[in-house]
């Protein structure tokens, strides 16, 4: 038993609504634990378009209420992280007999900027494709465009950052550790974890358990909670493309495809485009997830019904796919299915409550969390009041439109750091990159160099701060160097991290 103690709440899954739940229960006071079988933002949370958007799609499925929240949500979220996040305009090209008419799309728009209480992002506005630079990259058919605000996100980053917080605030948080079973006991949750790395096991007990598996959720309702009739989920994959840059303007791109889905283009780590994304039901391990050629092919081809060079394969640089856990309302198409959340709560009146979470998308996590939060009240008392629309993740303590000025100031404190590397851990770590480069005085204090630029001391930073613990952590989910360094440069840090943890071993022992 962990030390004998009996903690308010349990949580299984480390993905944006487990850790965004954790963070904000333990800020209110309650004792929280939380277990993620693989790394945080490894499954769903990092398989996004990486948008802070209010779903402008939605509205056509008379989603308002989704809608509004999000919309309403953008600019709290913005001034939570605003390293992490910042905003984007999206340029929206139609042409005359398009799949939605002009005053669909301008009612739409009109519906999107006064629905949810935008105070700093711009209103939308219509250009002339013909003379504004963003039609540049477009085929000439496209002469008109109208031009939205809406946010980007690095969405693994703002997973680990929401569990970091929630640690520093107190709770227990463990990626790599898998809940073998839970059950109730003397109403009370019997929870037993087992660390995936070392098979250590551990139990722990708590009044309430939070499922917020994503994907697995009903896996967890069958597999540990010994529930086997259960079918609340509609998974849908997304799958996206990564390919070199397409267009050198800041602004990202809405696609309207003729089958009325839609894609989007955006500028991505400086150097590329990123795609997507698709919509298709899957079936089969979330954690397997792909990106199929018929998905390549229809991104490449979709694309290139815009861009005036097409999309080939041979531009893509990388792919990623993720499964969206749709609450399942019967839609008939995986488009058409609710990107809403629903929480429900089994138990009470002595039985231990379970609280499970459906649904979801980045952008509402806040308030997801702050709903879950209320039923968590209902079920096992009161602690506290909602308190994170005022607050800041980690390294988030500055202006929301004051990235730009970290950068300058980080630099000229740590002149011997490029523009570009600065402006990436601002990015990433915000006003906590000086933690980083700490007292080094020259690029050679910053210890191995693997590659673009990431350096030993970053290395170290995460291994001690935020649990990464393999290459694939560091590079595709506490940053996206993997992009940048090629086969050799990771079996060099491959191999850094094996001596790491060899010496733990011997350290122990």
């Amino acid at each position: 038993m962990a030390g004998g103690q009996v903690y308010d709440i349990f949580v299984i899954g480390g993905g944006i609504n487990g850790c965004g739940i954790a963070r904000d229960a333990v800020g209110r006071g309650y004792s929280v634990v939380l277990a993620e079988k693989g790394d945080f933002a490894s499954g769903t949370s990092s398989g996004s378009t990486k948008l802070i958007h209010g779903g402008l799609r939605y509205l056509e499925h008379y989603e308002f209420r989704l809608v509004r929240e999000a919309l309403m949500e953008r600019e709290i979220l913005w001034a939570m992280a605003p390293h992490v996040i910042w905003p984007m305009r999206f340029v929206l090209p139609f042409q005359k007999g398009g799949i939605r008419p002009a005053w669909l799309i301008r009612l739409g728009l009109f519906i999107y900027d006064h629905l949810g209480g935008r105070k700093l992002l711009p209103a939308t506005k219509t250009l002339d494709l013909r003379r504004d630079p963003a039609g540049k990259p477009l085929k000439p058919l496209f002469a008109k465009a109208f031009e939205y605000s809406d946010g980007w996100v690095d969405d693994a980053r703002m997973v680990v950052l929401n569990a970091r917080d929630a640690a520093n605030r107190g709770a227990q948080i463990f990626n790599r550790t898998e809940v073998v079973s839970a059950r109730r006991e003397a109403g009370l949750w019997t929870v037993e974890t087992r660390d995936v790395d070392t098979g250590e096991q551990q139990t722990f007990q708590a009044r309430m358990l939070v499922n917020a598996a994503g994907p697995w959720v009903d896996k967890v309702l069958a597999g540990v909670v010994g529930r086997n009739d259960v079918k609340n989920v509609r998974l849908v994959q997304g799958s996206h493309i990564v390919v070199r840059k397409k267009f050198s303007d800041p602004r990202a791109y809405f696609f309207q495809n003729p089958d009325n889905r839609i894609i989007f283009a955006i500028p991505y780590e400086q150097d590329f485009t990123l795609i997507g994304t698709t919509d298709r039901d899957f079936t089969g391990d979330p954690r397997d997830v792909a990106i199929s050629e018929q998905e390549t092919e229809y991104l490449c081809n979709a694309a290139s019904e815009y861009f005036a060079e097409p999309v080939r394969r041979e531009d893509i640089v990388w792919t990623y796919s993720g499964v969206r856990p749709l609450f399942d309302d019967g839609a008939s198409k995986a488009q058409e299915a609710t990107r809403d959340y629903v929480l429900k709560v089994d138990g009470g009146e002595g039985t231990a409550p379970l609280l499970n979470v459906f649904g979801g998308k980045l952008t509402t996590y806040r308030r997801l969390a702050e709903h879950a939060l209320e039923k968590i009240s209902e079920a096992i008392g009161a602690k506290g009041k909602p308190w994170t629309a005022g607050s800041y993740l980690p390294g988030g303590n500055f202006s929301a439109q004051g990235a730009a000025a970290q950068a300058d100031a980080l630099q000229n404190t740590y002149s011997f750091i490029s523009r570009g590397h600065a402006e990436r851990l601002v990015r990433c770590y915000g006003t906590r990159a000086a933690d980083i480069l700490g007292k080094a005085g020259s690029i050679a204090d910053l210890g191995q160099h693997f590659g673009g630029t990431l350096y030993e001391a970053e290395v170290r930073f995460l291994i001690d701060h935020e649990w990464a613990h393999t290459a694939q952590d560091i590079l595709w989910r506490r940053t996206k160097q993997g992009l940048h360094l090629g086969t050799e440069a990771v079996a060099a840090l491959e191999h850094y991290l094996e001596g790491i943890a060899g010496s733990r071993v011997k350290a122990a022992s």
